[in-house]
């Protein structure tokens, strides 16, 4: 496909390896300017809160993928910062390597760590968590665990010397195995986001590289946030071929508002889809009128929650949706604007309707359209007001926490006629303990005909 090699081009200009970017370098060499293969960026020093400098390096790892490498210094306090980031996204599958090391030249094998990854030591019961991402070699890895170590054993010797003769006898096994007087031992890296490595060579005898991707776990997504448990599924009939399909319902906390219900159902034999909203909680004491006065295309851009007792209207467009049109809709004012303008396209202007359209009746459908088409293209200012009884609607503000210039919201009261239409009316929200009984005690009591 031909967005697919585009894209791909442009990931090899961008990531070119470290061969291409230092055959890249020795060109620009032999003209008058410096050689620049990286950004440099002035960043702020967590240290000591002046400024230093970060470069980044964008290079892609033989048989890996690409990566971004970070480095920061800062020139006041001498702080420095090394890290490796995947430039890819999450992968469907965690990984696993492990190699054997068995002679020094094992220990210059490249690593790459991400910040998701664990790596272990097993025969020396070493491991490391995730932390910040390297690229590092097998001995730079270990090297920098034993540098830790080492650093405060002074005073840790006067302070817990057990613990010093522990950590001290650790150290050296670890540079035994650091020196090739420990040989073989293994490293393990696992990595959930399926974004680490261990360099194979080639010519490994079997068993001294292996790797292996495996399906996460629910447990394992919710750590990289790929998942809510509040989804949930379950078995439904089709609307449009009556055979089985799949209806799916979550739960969605929108800011600033309140806790909605989101279903959708997609049918696999047919093709049909539908999406609707539908809000939780106690019903209020009264109803609510947002009024948005849209000016630009930012404004389509609000989200926009229309439940299915709410009902629509902008008069600048022409435009009245009775409550229950479209039903529930968690989506953008243009999104909106866009299900409106075709479901009634398709319905007006189909091959049957055409033909008994009167010539000055599809005139004002033309210009009805022409105009919906100028306002969720941002070419025409309007107002948009939502009406619901049940003040389970809701319109994005800009401006949150503090009142949006261009957003009205009023409580008013539900008119007799909406309660009815609700069922409203006939609720019973208090006493309903007490006036059970007594209705029980009214039916007893009534005289039995003879």
């Amino acid at each position: 496909m031909p967005h697919a090699s585009e894209e791909q081009e442009k990931k090899e200009e961008f990531f070119r390896d470290i061969g291409a970017t230092v055959a890249a370098v020795d060109q620009e060499a032999a003209g008058d300017d410096e050689p620049q293969i990286m950004d440099n960026i002035e960043s702020l020093c967590m240290n000591c809160h002046e400024q230093g400098n970060t470069r980044l390096l964008l290079t892609r790892i033989p048989f890996f993928r690409e990566v971004v490498l970070m480095s920061f210094e800062c020139p006041h306090c001498h702080f420095k910062n090394n890290e490796i980031q995947s430039a890819s996204e999450i992968q469907e599958r965690a990984c696993t390597y492990t190699v054997k090391v068995t002679c020094k030249e094992d220990l210059d094998r490249q690593v790459v760590k991400s910040g998701t990854c664990v790596c272990s030591f097993p025969e020396l019961d070493l491991e490391i968590p995730a932390q910040r991402g390297q690229l590092t070699t097998i001995e730079g890895l270990l090297s920098v665990v034993l540098e830790d170590l080492a650093n405060d054993q002074e005073a840790r010797k006067e302070q817990q010397p057990e613990a010093w003769q522990q950590i001290e006898d650790f150290i050296k096994k670890g540079r035994d195995f650091l020196e090739g007087r420990a040989f073989p031992f293994s490293l393990v890296v696992d990595d959930l986001a399926g974004n680490s490595w261990i360099e194979p060579r080639p010519g490994d005898p079997r068993g001294k590289w292996t790797g292996k991707h495996y399906e996460r776990s629910r447990e394992q997504n919710e750590k990289l946030g790929l998942t809510d448990t509040s989804v949930h599924t379950f078995p439904a009939t089709c609307p449009s071929c009556v055979r089985p399909c799949n209806t799916h319902m979550k739960l969605v906390e929108i800011p600033h508002f309140k806790e909605v219900v989101i279903m959708s159902t997609v049918c696999d034999s047919c093709g049909y889809k539908s999406n609707e909203v539908k809000t939780g909680g106690a019903v209020p004491s009264k109803g609510r009128i947002i009024t948005l006065q849209v000016e630009d295309e930012e404004d389509l851009a609000r989200d926009i929650l229309k439940s299915e007792t709410c009902g629509l209207s902008c008069p600048e467009l022409n435009l009245d949706l009775t409550p229950g049109t479209l039903g529930g809709r968690f989506t953008t004012l243009e999104g909106l604007l866009t299900q409106v303008h075709d479901e009634l396209h398709q319905r007006i202007f189909t091959s049957e309707q055409m033909d008994s359209l009167e010539a000055e009746t599809k005139d004002r459908w033309e210009k009805f359209f022409e105009g919906l088409r100028e306002a969720k293209e941002g070419k025409r200012k309007f107002t948009c007001i939502l009406d619901d009884p049940l003040a389970a609607s809701y319109i994005q503000n800009l401006c949150a926490p503090d009142p949006d210039p261009q957003l009205k919201i009023e409580d008013v009261e539900r008119t007799k006629e909406q309660e009815e239409d609700l069922g409203i009316a006939d609720m019973v929200t208090e006493g309903y303990e007490q006036q059970e009984p007594e209705e029980k005690k009214e039916k007893q009591e009534e005289p039995v005909a003879a």
